[in-house]
């Protein structure tokens, strides 16, 4: 059996100038020719590597979950509910400011720009709002029976809170929103967070002080 060829070409370093693109034109914008010249392939190439443009898309996806998206698993991470909401806005604001890629929420521009023609990408793009929901939700209930949320809370109507101000913060930072104006945003969306129903933990007596 022959060895094929090796690609004369960085896989990864190729996949990320693909996300840019579908940053920047969304899924159906982006065409094959975009893509290739921006990733420095040809077709064949591309096909070889990553398969088709669905295929692409669902991998630059997953990059993106792994690389830019990551502020929310540093938000989840947070000790307390009020520290995730606030890691979850405030690092999404960040995010969607760094000038080092395209504004915006690279799944919020998929939405907006995908269209029944492209049902893959379209399926792909709801699959995964789903699963961040979802982590936002697991990660409220568990605050709610810790006590740090108050028990009438609903972990689902925040998590779709939560949801609505990153699309709402994304499209506004796509058409131009600064980081400070997010912020501005965020502090507002957080003044109406519910309060902790936590117990203060009871600090110990020095010794030999009262």
């Amino acid at each position: 059996m022959s060895v094929g060829r090796p690609r004369s070409f960085c896989t990864e370093k190729a996949l990320e100038r693909a996300m840019e693109v579908f940053w920047e034109k969304g899924f159906e914008g982006a065409s094959l020719s975009d893509l290739t010249e921006a990733m420095g392939i040809n077709r064949p190439s591309l096909y070889a590597a990553y398969g088709n443009k669905e295929q692409l898309f669902r991998k630059v996806i997953e990059r993106y979950a792994e690389g830019p998206g990551g502020y929310i698993v540093r938000a989840i991470d947070q000790p307390t509910a009020r520290g995730f909401a606030e890691q979850l806005l405030f690092g999404l604001a960040e995010m969607l400011t760094d000038k080092s890629h395209p504004s915006g929420c690279l799944l919020v521009q998929g939405t907006m720009t995908c269209g029944d023609s492209a049902p893959v990408a379209q399926g792909e793009i709801t699959r995964r709002r789903c699963d961040v929901e979802d982590r936002l939700r697991r990660r409220l209930e568990r605050a709610r029976k810790e006590g740090d949320l108050p028990p009438d809370s609903s972990a689902g109507n925040l998590a779709r809170y939560l949801l609505a101000m990153i699309q709402g913060m994304s499209v506004s930072a796509a058409q131009g929103s600064s980081k400070e104006d997010l912020i501005a945003v965020a502090k507002i969306a957080l003044g109406n967070w519910p309060k902790s129903t936590r117990r203060p933990v009871a600090r110990a007596k020095r010794r030999g002080g009262s």
